[in-house]
């Protein structure tokens, strides 16, 4: 069976996460049925992560295995056809070899945290943003993130029911950026790692929020991974500013 890879973007609002459910909409569920109305019997898909309930993506791969050899193009045509109105679109789409898996030959996974400072109402990227109504000190939240950067001990930034196996994991990049932006202020978290934890992101960025507004020293920080307890960490962002943006290969299958 030829095996494809396809780069997806979601919208996370309306979906109980990645994961297929029985009873709540997931992506994995909506590609699925896209799938099913161009071949019957195309087994399940894979993805490169699982997004949480609300997270949202503009780079997410996913794999799966066709009957016919499709066009790639006409395959990914044929699949946001039959996507609407799900806000599901397949961006781009590769055929790859049969040993290539979309989550075990991953390399890197790059994930953006967006928040939005302003008082008033957020009205376009609503639900696509943490809105905070205070400002944030940029320059000390980079000091805070500096004491996470490497191989550590995350227990500190990892859920409680998280099942990885290890909380140890090397974050290899945490940026934090201002952009443009026409009415407040526009601050993005951008992290790079081979894998991460369940909530680790979100359970850093909210942590960072902590150091942005005072509440926190920049070395606080580091205070809370050494102590490797849940209780240290910070109050966990919600998942509205959580964008998967990417994920490394060791080859790009969408060049």
């Amino acid at each position: 069976m030829p095996r494809y890879a396809m780069k997806l973007e979601y919208d996370g609002a309306p979906f109980a996460g990645w994961q297929r459910q029985a009873d709540h909409p997931s992506v994995q569920g909506a590609v699925e049925r896209a799938l099913a109305a161009l071949e019957q019997g195309v087994p399940s898909i894979a993805a490169a992560g699982r997004t949480d309930a609300g997270v949202h993506a503009t780079g997410q791969v996913a794999q799966c295995d066709m009957a016919r050899d499709w066009d790639p193009f006409r395959l990914s045509e044929a699949l946001n056809y039959h996507l609407k109105p799900a806000p599901v679109a397949v961006v781009a789409c590769a055929r790859v070899p049969d040993d290539w898996h979309a989550r075990f030959s991953a390399l890197e996974r790059r994930y953006t945290y967006r928040v939005i400072c302003r008082r008033a109402p957020l009205v376009h990227g609503r639900g696509q943003a943490w809105q905070i109504r205070h400002d944030l000190d940029i320059g000390a939240m980079r000091a805070g993130a500096a004491h996470l950067v490497g191989q550590h001990d995350f227990t500190t930034f990892r859920a409680a029911l998280c099942q990885a196996k290890s909380p140890v994991k090397t974050l290899s990049e945490i940026k934090v950026e201002e952009v443009e932006c026409a009415n407040g202020r526009d601050i993005r978290f951008h992290l790079r790692a081979r894998s991460f934890l369940h909530n680790q992101v979100r359970s850093i960025v909210g942590t960072l929020e902590r150091v942005g507004v005072g509440a926190w020293a920049p070395d606080d920080v580091r205070r809370a991974l050494v102590a490797a307890d849940r209780a240290a960490c910070g109050p966990v962002a919600p998942p509205d500013g959580l964008f998967l943006t990417g994920v490394g290969y060791p080859v790009d299958v969408f060049a």
